[in-house]
């Protein structure tokens, strides 16, 4: 876990808050009973936070198990040295049994191929088989049938190489838990679960409610909920934001690489979308651009924080740089920036705050999408 200040190789990165981290972390644990569990989805590198460091945050808070989208994102978890369960949250291709079985990464399972290679693969070395049945109660996604799960245990319980974990659903629309959709996949996953212990199939550990479900229906919190973007502070939708506060985590800064002022008039950057007014204008670069998650559609549209005042993007988003313009303004009076100064893209300054909620909205599409991205080639600042 990298604990600088900032970067020593470029004036760009991404801020890790560590506090806020476990402070969400402990909010959804305190969701829970005593003998519930909490899983903490960190694929995508935990949604662009960095995997092992925050697990290693989460663990600490009080983590019970978590989860990935992949097998080496689950074998990056163990070589950084974690020990809880992990589990992947899809069935991998046959030829990744053998690193499942090493690493002790429980795959969700689904079809009765895989289950059978698996277990066979896990008796010739002398293990058991460890996994979730995944159950599709309607998102068409994957998992088994609901209508069809018993018939899927008995088709695969019989080998001693395997053993049933978990029985899980995914939900498409916890965001509205009364509307009509939501509870129809909830009575499905119900009673899918009690026709298994009704033919004498232990389910394991039970669990479907992901962030918007853990805050919004704790009906169906079950054996575990699994957390994914709320653990980052931020929020899946409105509604969940009046029921839980939960803490931004990370923040995206710059420093200011090269300025100038160029004449009336004069273009600033690729295809000149942006061309000095008749006040004076002075062009700060930033080494930040679309190859670091910050998208190309903000050009021109977004705001970045200087001394705790707002400052126009203008000119195209570059992959790896942008410009900010800092104007005279006589009724608010900025004072020039200098090479390396600091700007803050996403994160708080005083008073003001860019958020990613905003910038997905700009770019009409979820913060999740912007978090991940950020992730991506951004050094990460653990404070």
């Amino acid at each position: 876990m990298q604990t600088l200040s900032e970067p020593p190789t470029r004036w760009a990165w991404a801020e890790i808050n560590t506090g806020a981290l476990r402070r969400n972390t402990r909010a959804f644990k305190s969701l829970i009973g005593a003998r519930q569990r909490l899983c903490c989805v960190v694929k995508a590198d935990a949604y662009g936070h960095g995997a092992a460091s925050c697990a290693k945050v989460m663990h600490a808070a009080g983590a019970d198990m978590f989860a990935v989208a992949t097998v080496l994102e689950g074998v990056a978890l163990r070589e950084a040295g974690q020990k809880l369960p992990i589990l992947l949250l899809s069935e991998p291709p046959a030829g990744a049994i053998d690193t499942l079985l090493e690493f002790d990464i429980m795959p969700s399972v689904y079809s009765p191929e895989f289950a059978w290679a698996y277990g066979e693969r896990a008796a010739s070395l002398g293990k058991v088989g460890k996994y979730h049945m995944a159950i599709n109660t309607g998102m068409n996604r994957i998992g088994v049938h609901y209508t069809e799960v018993v018939d899927f245990r008995r088709s695969v319980d019989f080998h001693a190489g395997l053993q049933c974990d978990g029985t899980f659903t995914h939900f498409a629309t916890a965001d509205e838990p009364d509307g009509w959709d939501h509870q129809l996949q909830c009575k499905r996953f119900s009673e899918a679960v009690a026709c298994l212990r009704d033919a004498g199939f232990d389910p394991g550990i039970v669990h479907c409610d992901n962030t918007p479900g853990s805050i919004l229906n704790p009906a169906m919190h079950f054996d575990m909920i699994r957390a994914g973007i709320g653990l980052y502070g931020l929020q899946p939708c409105e509604r969940t934001r009046a029921v839980l506060p939960l803490e931004p985590v990370m923040s995206i800064k710059a420093r200011v690489t090269h300025t100038c002022h160029p004449a009336m008039g004069e273009g600033v950057g690729y295809g000149f979308t942006y061309r000095v007014p008749r006040t004076r204008v002075e062009i700060c670069t930033l080494p930040i651009g679309y190859a670091d998650g910050l998208p190309r559609v903000l050009s021109n549209r977004m705001e970045v924080l200087f001394n705790g005042r707002r400052m126009r993007q203008v000119g195209n988003i570059c992959m790896d740089q942008c410009m900010v313009a800092i104007s005279e303004n006589p009724m608010h009076p900025v004072p020039e920036a200098e090479v390396g100064d600091l700007m803050t893209i996403v994160g708080r300054e005083g008073d003001a705050r860019i958020t990613l909620d905003e910038l997905a909205s700009m770019c009409q599409t979820i913060n999740y999408e912007l978090a991940c991205g950020f992730g991506m080639r951004l050094e990460k600042i653990y404070v």
